[in-house]
């Protein structure tokens, strides 16, 4: 191979000019409408708290150690998603994850959907790390203290606020090279019938679900 005796003796390359086309976005804002309860289980910052000061102490901390009373009314209110201005709300990855899960019904790729459909949030929740969509309805107890499994597979008991009536106005975006209107609001429509939102919803990870979290698309 022949070597450049004098490399920089070599021209400049000229200047030139690229065009790239812009990603494509269109928006919609959709009513949607529950028809089932949504029900939720916000992991709330005094668990979070508890467990890592259980860590940090390490074996030390089961020595001796005294189980407070529980107060389940406190419980019920640490559970709901309250955003820094003061409502309620649903985690927005909630809904994209339910969109995102709804292509398999609907024929499409769900890698594609990652990178294409988005859900805009409408504030943030107190903890500041949580996006919301803003829940129109009033949450209620469900009662009683209802068991659940825990991941350890011991039984607890939770209070989780409820939603029987409500509703949102789901606001999205989307690449519009790779999605069309009508493929979004289909996505939107199968999710809520078919995939739900919340504890118990019918696309559970855990279980078959108990039919909560689903909705329909209103005009």
């Amino acid at each position: 191979m022949p070597l450049d005796d004098n490399p920089t003796d070599k021209k400049t390359p000229s200047p030139r000019t690229v065009v790239i086309t812009p990603p494509k976005f269109d928006h919609a804002a959709i009513h949607i409408r529950g028809m089932t309860p949504y029900m939720q289980h916000n992991f709330a910052q005094k668990a979070i708290a508890q467990i890592e000061a259980t860590q940090r102490e390490g074996s030390r901390s089961r020595k001796g150690r005294k189980r407070d009373a529980r107060d389940f009314e406190a419980d019920y209110e640490a559970a709901k998603h309250v955003s820094e201005e003061g409502w309620c709300g649903v985690p927005a990855p909630a809904f994209r994850n339910a969109l995102i899960s709804a292509c398999r019904l609907a024929g499409f790729a769900m890698t594609r959907a990652k990178l294409s459909i988005f859900v805009e949030a409408d504030g943030w929740d107190r903890d500041g790390r949580t996006p919301l969509v803003r829940i129109i309805g009033e949450p209620e107890p469900p009662g009683e203290p209802q068991p659940v499994r825990n991941e350890s597979g011991v039984v607890d008991l939770r209070m989780r606020p409820v939603w029987r009536q409500w509703e949102v106005i789901l606001r999205l975006r989307w690449d519009a090279d790779q999605f069309s209107a009508a493929d979004v609001i289909n996505l939107v429509a199968r999710a809520g019938l078919q995939v739900g939102v919340g504890e118990g919803r019918p696309d559970s990870p855990n279980s078959n679900g108990l039919g909560n979290g689903c909705w329909e698309v209103t005009p």
